[in-house]
């Protein structure tokens, strides 16, 4: 009786170990089986090592690139081609953010019931947010400057616009390749934000400051803080608050306003922000924000203008825009259509917003606004520099070590329920931010409105 009894527990155990085995090979095939059949000796997948199934088209239905088994063919346009070359990718996979590695999964159309089967076998075509022709404005508004310029719907998260330079044509490969031009400046670098940054010494400052709007600073120009230390500016502005220190970008003030904080708020509205944190957009990480915060003196100062070691991620500094323009809270931004969606669940993706927590509060936000439409009012040319646009914009001027020229941001929103759009341009080695940066954003977001 015995003997029968270990042998109905051994039986039991064993029948255990098989449902539990079962049960992990099919959680591996669900979590990693798009992993096993992408190998290149899959035929059903590459053609002498490429990958040869798969199509990526924008937002109006323009082929951007697709696989087949003679290769890569990519749009008509010389433009579009070197536009979107870092969504694209290049013909040797180098660029991480490009279509056959960013979206291989779905270019290959795996799926856990059929794995890669279908009836033509060509993979499925992946639908894109970005239209080709915005992308082409941006390019050529670049003028082959290192630099990139997003643009996202503040209301949807959709990314219209996403161009990095340098960049080339896939179809006419140059000799030397420009150096750089395998980044993807807009998701995967990061820069010193110049006086961009300021938004968000300013939000710390409304929120946690009972004189916020009546601080005031005697700008002479610049601030001595001993042993051959200073903050400078390009002129003497006067006594200023923050509305106008906002406007003619007083670093004498900024610097000040940053000691009155300290390290411990500016940390903290660092991380309220976003700006030290890496997106996910659609399986694409941006990169994350690095900063340091001194205890005091001429570092911290630096800090809250944007210089020191502060060093941002352009896409991030897109999402704030969203935040100020969204009251306070930003929509995450995305690249896949609602389009890649089966016909069924298209209303439901286009109403799967995600949002960020709170970055600033409502009136922080709706305080922001007013003082960037001042900043275009009063400082960037007005609306005659920025027609039909109802434009809110902050400019910055990096210093960048071995640079002959700062680098050059302009970034912003237009405040229009029918044109809900943020922006964030960087061009580099450039000059000051609204005369170079502005003007490029300017060319693009006339594009998109009209």
């Amino acid at each position: 009786m015995k003997k029968v009894e270990k042998r109905a527990i051994m039986c039991l155990l064993l029948g255990l170990f098989l449902i539990a085995g079962v049960g992990f090979f099919v959680y591996e095939d669900w979590s990693e089986g798009a992993d096993w059949v992408v190998y290149e000796g899959n035929r059903d997948v590459f053609a002498d090592g490429d990958l040869a199934k798969g199509g990526v088209y924008d937002v109006n239905g323009e082929l951007l690139m697709k696989n087949t088994s003679e290769g890569m063919i990519f749009n008509d346009s010389a433009d579009v081609r070197a536009a979107c070359l870092h969504i694209t990718g290049d013909k040797d996979n180098n660029i991480a953010t490009g279509a056959n590695r960013a979206f291989l999964d779905k270019l290959i159309g795996y799926d856990f019931i059929n794995g890669i089967y279908s009836l033509n076998n060509e993979g499925e075509n992946v639908t894109l947010t970005i239209d080709s022709d915005v992308c082409a404005t941006a390019y050529n508004a670049l003028a082959g400057r290192k630099g990139c310029v997003g643009v996202y719907n503040y209301k949807t998260g959709e990314i219209v616009c996403m161009v990095s330079s340098p960049t080339y044509d896939p179809l006419n490969v140059p000799y030397t390749i420009p150096d750089g031009a395998y980044i993807n400046r807009f998701l995967d670098a990061s820069f010193a934000p110049g006086s961009t940054f300021k938004l968000v010494t300013a939000a710390a400052s409304i929120e946690n400051l009972d004189d916020a709007y009546s601080f005031h600073v005697n700008c002479t120009g610049s601030v001595d803080y001993g042993h051959g230390d200073e903050v400078t500016d390009i002129s003497a502005h006067g006594d200023v608050t923050l509305t106008k220190a906002l406007e003619v970008s007083c670093n004498c003030y900024f610097g000040k306003l940053t000691e009155k904080l300290g390290p411990g708020l500016m940390e903290k509205y660092v991380e309220k922000t976003g700006l030290n944190k890496s997106y996910d957009i659609d399986g694409i990480d941006t990169k994350a924000g690095t900063f340091d915060y001194p205890d005091s003196g001429v570092n911290l100062a630096w800090t809250g203008i944007g210089q020191y070691h502060d060093m941002v991620n352009p896409c991030s500094m897109m999402v704030y825009m969203g935040a100020i323009a969204g009251n306070g809270t930003a929509v995450l931004p995305t690249i896949m259509s609602p389009a890649n969606f089966i016909e069924e669940n298209i209303d439901k993706a286009k109403t799967a917003i995600l949002k960020t927590e709170d970055m600033i509060d409502e009136s922080t936000a709706s305080s922001l606004r007013d003082m960037m439409r001042n900043n275009v009012i009063n400082h960037y040319g007005g609306d005659g520099a920025f027609p039909g646009l109802e434009l809110c914009a902050k400019s910055g001027t990096a210093e960048v070590a071995g640079q002959t020229k700062p680098n050059a941001w302009f970034t912003g929103f237009i405040d229009d329920e029918d044109n809900p759009y943020a922006f964030v341009v960087l061009v580099e080695d450039a000059g000051y931010g609204s005369d170079v940066a502005g003007d490029v954003a300017n060319k693009v977001l006339q594009d998109i409105v009209n």
